[in-house]
């Protein structure tokens, strides 16, 4: 590839404790956790709108916050999901898991919890590049919006980016995708329809076991192609409204600009064949629905795995580890979704029972080692760029645990911050597990 020899000048700003790249979950409790020690915070995000899945790529629904007997999903996790039930008042408030999604209300929470907290927020900026320094540092990141370009400078930087862009191009090792084939999980572009016939869902008894027949006669007719498997998840996030993790779009990358804007349109497609088809085989329900409309990103379940000073593996998950420096637990299943071959031979998958289920009250534990990259020494991962293998990326990948490894992250930025060279691997862990249990965090 030819290079073009850039030699614009670019403006410098400074001052910032901590900078935090990518608003989703990850990042918004890093960013307020970080602010809330003192730090003076940036955070950094593409769209237009903080929340990421829950918000932006209208994933309708919460993945559980408990481990079947009680939330441990706490501190800002738990502060988040119980504001978020003010704005779903159908759904009883002792339900905890798999709770809809008010994407609308959601993001007003995030806004206010991050004005609150102190932090600045910069919509519609991208990260551009990353200046690196000679001793495994992170100097400045190079950003871009409105304004132009513009070089970013802070003490500790922390990756919410869910791909791990910022660690990749300062130099980060990581792996992707399937080890063999580098396959990875297919995407989906959520949507919401709306003018949906609640009484004809109500009235009819097992309604989503009908609707998997109706999936099926709708693969077995050939009728419409863009549709490709059984995938399809639905719920009731206000009157007459439907929110639909439906859909697969395989392999779709979200590191590759042009693949990601065909999955797109793609996607888009697929949520209006989605919408005829569901007229056609459950009228009573869906007949005189409308499309509203489709995320404003596809949803995006795996990219990179950030190498860190500890990969966590699936022997620690099915051992139900726990570690000295862990910063929250975890209890969610295994969620590892049909892959193209799988959708090919037209295979039934129930994705979470790939590998065993954990029982009531049981848990694994998450390293703070998982959110320090190696040979990086002021930069942080939260999210599901941290690491660990890929069958427990298929696990901490979701919004519950992404909110609570980013309070942690940003408290540990914080604390980071405040030495003469801030050196994240040397946090003092017994100290951050301490801050984050005054929080309210579940650290038994």
């Amino acid at each position: 590839m030819a290079t073009y020899p850039f030699t614009q000048s670019i403006p410098l700003e400074t001052g910032w404790d901590v900078i935090v790249v990518g608003g989703g979950p990850a990042g918004c409790t890093a960013a307020i956790a970080a602010a809330r020690e003192g730090a003076k915070t940036l955070l950094l995000e593409q769209t237009q709108s903080l929340g990421g899945a829950g918000t932006t790529a209208l994933v309708p629904a919460w993945c559980p916050f408990s481990d079947q007997q009680q939330i441990i999903y706490r501190g800002l996790a738990e502060k988040i999901f119980r504001a978020s039930q003010l704005g779903t008042p159908h759904v009883p408030a002792t339900q905890l898991d798999w709770v809809a999604i008010n994407p609308e209300y959601l993001k007003r929470i995030y806004d206010e919890l991050v004005t609150e907290a102190g932090v600045t927020v910069r919509f519609q900026t991208s990260l551009a590049a990353v200046q690196t320094g000679l001793e495994g540092s992170v100097d400045a990141l190079i950003i871009s919006n409105k304004a132009g370009l513009q070089a970013l400078c802070a003490k500790v930087y922390i990756d919410c980016s869910g791909d791990g862009d910022l660690a990749a191009w300062a130099g980060a090792e990581f792996q992707k995708g399937d080890a063999t084939s580098g396959e990875m999980q297919p995407g989906t572009l959520c949507f919401v329809l709306s003018n949906v016939n609640e009484a004809a869902i109500a009235q009819t008894p097992q309604w989503f076991d009908k609707v998997h027949l109706a999936i099926r006669q709708i693969l077995n007719s050939g009728k419409y192609p863009e549709i490709p498997d059984m995938h399809l998840c639905h719920g009731k996030i206000g009157s007459g409204t439907y929110g639909f993790n439906a859909g697969h779009l395989f392999h779709v990358d979200n590191t590759d600009p042009d693949n990601l804007s065909k999955a797109a349109m793609q996607g888009r497609k697929m949520a209006d064949a989605l919408q005829r088809t569901l007229a056609e085989f459950l009228p009573e329900a869906f007949g005189n629905a409308f499309l509203v409309t489709t995320g404003a990103q596809v949803g995006i379940r795996e990219t990179r795995r950030i190498v860190g000073d500890y990969v966590l593996n699936l022997d620690d998950y099915l051992n139900r580890r726990t570690f000295e420096d862990e910063i929250c637990r975890n209890a969610y299943p295994i969620d590892i979704h049909t892959t193209a071959a799988e959708a090919q031979d037209k295979k039934e998958v129930d994705a979470m029972h790939r590998f065993p289920n954990y029982g009531p009250g049981e848990s694994h534990g998450i390293p703070y080692r998982c959110l320090t990259p190696k040979g990086l020494r002021n930069l942080l991962v939260a999210g599901r760029n941290i690491s660990c293998d890929r069958p427990v990326h298929a696990s901490i990948r979701v919004m519950p645990v992404c909110l609570a490894m980013g309070e942690a992250a940003g408290l540990a930025a914080a604390l980071a911050a405040q030495a003469q060279t801030p050196d994240v691997h040397a946090v003092n862990t017994a100290r951050l597990r301490d801050r984050l249990r005054a929080e309210g965090a579940y650290l038994p």
